[in-house]
């Protein structure tokens, strides 16, 4: 298999998509990929976060998670995004990250990667598709080829999102499946980009 290069990008306030993306880590490993774990960069005061112990709690317990720079993006053959959901879309955090991508995007630099994306939200109809969707409006933008779990996997039909894994947090029972379905999608994108690379190479 050729070897592909992950990134894995991430914003996470308490730690439910932290969880998911560490899941994601591992599936890519087990897959044989390289992975760059990087969270984004947080940019709410620290007074709002000191307000909020669980949030305060996280940020100082992933204080050592590298932040993710542009060439994390540049370096990887596939790029999967995560992201609570805020009233439907991504977070502010890791919009900020995306929408400073502009030169890699006009270099073309951005184009031809592989990029799928998971999420998390408080409640079950929280807006966890309609984030995801609006993802794919970016990678769409960037020429990028969108590989999407769907119902490639039996746990799939236990997580219910085939557009990308998504919790709801603090549900302990869906926790675990939704560990799962992060594994088995990051193993999916190694796939999909350790095929995609064979063939150019071969071409």
């Amino acid at each position: 298999m050729e070897s592909v290069n992950v990134a894995i990008i991430y914003y996470s306030a308490t730690g439910t998509v932290h969880t998911l993306a560490q899941a994601a880590a591992e599936g890519a490993e087990k897959a044989g990929a390289t992975v760059r774990l990087r969270k984004v960069a947080e940019t709410a005061p620290r007074e709002a976060i000191d307000a909020k112990e669980a949030w305060a709690k996280h940020v100082d317990a992933t204080a050592d998670v590298a932040e993710a720079s542009l060439d994390d993006l540049e370096w990887a053959d596939a790029v999967l995004f995560g992201t609570p959901t805020r009233f439907g879309n991504p977070a502010s955090q890791l919009r900020a990250y995306i929408e400073a991508t502009g030169g890699l995007w006009f270099q073309g630099k951005l184009a031809g990667k592989v990029y799928s994306a998971f999420t998390a939200s408080n409640t079950a109809h929280g807006g966890q598709e309609s984030t995801l969707l609006t993802l794919a409006n970016t990678f769409y933008h960037w020429g990028g080829i969108i590989v999407p779990p769907g119902y490639t996997d039996p746990i799939q039909f236990k997580s219910g999102n085939p557009y990308g894994t998504s919790v709801v947090a603090n549900d302990a029972a869906g926790a675990e499946v939704a560990v799962q379905a992060a594994r088995h999608q990051a193993r999916r994108l190694v796939d999909t980009a350790a095929a995609l690379k064979a063939g150019r190479a071969a071409a």
